[in-house]
């Protein structure tokens, strides 16, 4: 995922919604280029000129990484017939095969529509091959439907096409903010629908989870692997509840960190993403008082009054919506853009909180430009002097994984309607995260003959579940419910708000999953995992304190903890559901706007 110098990109919170994985959905574009040894580019690498195959052959691509195409059916029901090719990306392990080589670790950053390529290529494939260690070949995929695995999801004949429909939709993000109500969204799912069923060939279907997983198989088979060793985030956790339960016997080491409830998200509900949510904005304002004023910029002296500020915030942009123009971005901070600004920060504490204190003490000012950036990316562009193809398909994939994996949503506005007043009865996240559902209104009815639960299996090797005490959209409450599934399966929890394990620095609980890898280690059951979570740096005594804490680790435990101090800076994984990563510092490839 990671790419050179970004900014950062937030994505629009689903498709016309859906790991939303993201509300707000930035445009951002690669050229893929092939490196020799020294880091100087040789020529443009083309994923199309790579020949695919039955088998793993690899091939250098970039720095540091090798590429494959793998050939699996479409349609595993018949294996002769049509093909897929999957992309395949590895940072091969440091350690010769006849040392203590432990073989491919496959990870998936989450979504659905996340790519893994894009999770390897670049810095954010160094710092996870750190946690797991030198034993490993750090391995991921662009799923069928995503990136460069081919047949892509695509519904739309222009990428100009694509870019003036979303652009042009009103309420992404927010699901309720308009005279129409939900009508506009329910509407918008429903033309997508349309040009869903008109665009397919007859590979639509077959774009799914249960499908995914026989692909996660073949990888391992053409590896020479009998068993997978996986570790998936959000999205990637149903993925990997998904595989667990249909080759209970081909498990060696699996990882689900950011569990989401499996069997509520295939019965398409999705009403018990946001149980912790609020947990994790009480977090913010905690910590901000804490943090003083020179350390938050949104600073008071109680978190009432904080709260109290940013309805006064959510009210004026309400009624007057602020005009922004940036050098580099244009738009409007309304309601739905600060609503959903806030809501991506609560994936990324360490990350996103400082921005985010900051963007709303200038809002306050009169100044909008660090929300809109949380909110939207720059304008699209048509020009951009690449002959490479661009993977920007992100909605379309996941609309097509999620909205194929669940069960039909009626068509009727009404219904919608019901669902949505029910599901803020729940949660007042609920305008953000209803559009999960709502846009698979109208989507092409195909036949739900795949596997769709249930879970609970004996699986050949206990699995390790990995939750937060307060994740913003997988509660700690879904990794014990789906373990009990699982036998002797073990729930690690890691003390600390964000996204994911990755998204607060933790050597307990990173050293706990390099063990499962290494050896088979599972934590003891009810371990938790102390993380050392600063989300508004600057103190006087942070430095000192940090210098003294390295100094008493082994030189290994240092490295761990300085790869995921620098991931939870990274927000490397993407928004569930909204299938896009976020990017990072530590990417290194080229981007341009197009």
């Amino acid at each position: 995922m990671p790419l050179s110098r970004r900014v950062p990109r937030l994505a629009a919170i689903f498709f016309v919604t859906l790991c939303g994985l993201l509300v707000y959905h930035q445009h951002w574009i690669y050229v893929d280029t092939l490196w020799n040894n020294t880091g100087a580019t040789i020529v443009p690498f083309s994923w199309e000129l790579l020949p695919p195959s039955r088998s793993l052959d690899w091939q250098r691509c970039y720095p540091g990484r090798e590429c494959a195409r793998l050939i699996v059916p479409l349609n595993y029901s018949d294996p002769m017939g049509r093909e897929a090719i999957i992309a395949i990306i590895r940072k091969p392990s440091t350690l010769s095969k006849d040392e203590v080589y432990g073989g491919p670790i496959l990870f998936n950053p989450g979504g659905p529509g996340g790519s893994g390529v894009d999770l390897i290529r670049g810095g954010t494939g160094d710092l996870l091959s750190t946690i797991v260690g030198p034993r490993f070949d750090v391995v991921s995929f662009d799923p069928r439907g995503v990136g460069r695995s081919t047949p892509s999801a695509s519904f739309f004949t222009t990428d100009v096409e694509r870019a003036l429909w979303y652009q042009g939709v009103k309420g992404l993000g927010t699901v309720n903010t308009s005279d129409e109500g939900i009508a506009r969204t329910w509407a918008q799912s429903r033309v997508v629908g349309m040009l869903a069923a008109e665009s397919d060939d007859g590979y639509l279907r077959h774009i799914n989870t249960d499908n995914t997983a026989r692909d996660m198989l073949s990888i391992v088979e053409a590896s020479g692997r009998e068993k997978i060793q996986y570790w998936g985030f959000s999205y990637g956790s149903i993925l990997g509840a998904t595989f667990a339960a249909m080759f209970p016997d081909k498990v060696d080491r699996l990882v689900i960190d950011g569990v989401v409830d499996s069997e509520n998200y295939y019965g398409a509900f999705l009403d018990n993403n946001l149980r912790d949510t609020d947990a994790v904005m009480e977090s913010f304002f905690t910590g901000c008082v804490e943090a003083g004023p020179h350390r938050c910029d949104f600073w008071s002296s109680t978190t009432e009054e904080i709260k109290k500020n940013i309805t006064t915030l959510y009210s004026s942009v309400r009624s007057k919506p602020l005009p922004v123009r940036s050098a580099s971005n244009y738009g409007v901070v309304d309601y739905s853009a600060l609503r959903g600004a806030i809501f991506s920060a609560l994936y990324s504490p360490n990350a996103s909180f400082q921005r985010l204190a900051k963007g709303l003490a200038d809002l306050a000012a009169g100044d909008g430009r660090i929300i809109l950036d949380m909110h939207r990316s720059p304008p699209y562009r048509c020009s951009c002097n690449t002959p490479e193809p661009q993977y920007t398909h992100i909605r379309e994939a996941l609309a097509a994984v999620a909205c194929n994996d669940s069960n039909d949503i009626p068509e009727d506005l009404e219904y919608s309607e019901e669902y949505f007043k029910a599901f803020s009865n729940i949660s007042n996240w609920a305008e953000l995260w209803a559009g999960v559902r709502l846009s698979c209104v109208g989507w092409p009815k195909y036949p739900k003959n795949h596997f769709q639960g249930p879970f609970k299996a004996k699986t050949s090797y206990p699995i390790l579940l990995v939750g937060n005490t307060a994740d913003p959209v997988t509660p700690l409450w879904a990794a014990k419910k789906m373990s009990h599934g699982f036998k002797d399966s073990v729930v690690l929890t890691q003390d600390s708000a964000g996204h994911c394990s990755i998204a607060a620095p933790s050597l307990c609980t990173q050293k706990y999953i390099r063990q499962y890898f290494t050896d088979g280690s599972l934590p003891k059951p009810g371990t938790v995992c102390d993380a050392i979570e600063d989300t508004f740096p600057g103190s006087p005594a942070e430095g000192p304190r940090q210098a003294v804490f390295l100094s008493s680790l082994s030189k290994d435990d240092r490295e761990i903890f300085n790869a995921i101090s620098e991931l939870s800076k990274a927000s490397a994984v993407g928004l569930p559901f909204l299938g896009i990563n976020r990017r990072s510092e530590y990417d290194t490839e080229v981007n341009c706007f197009r």
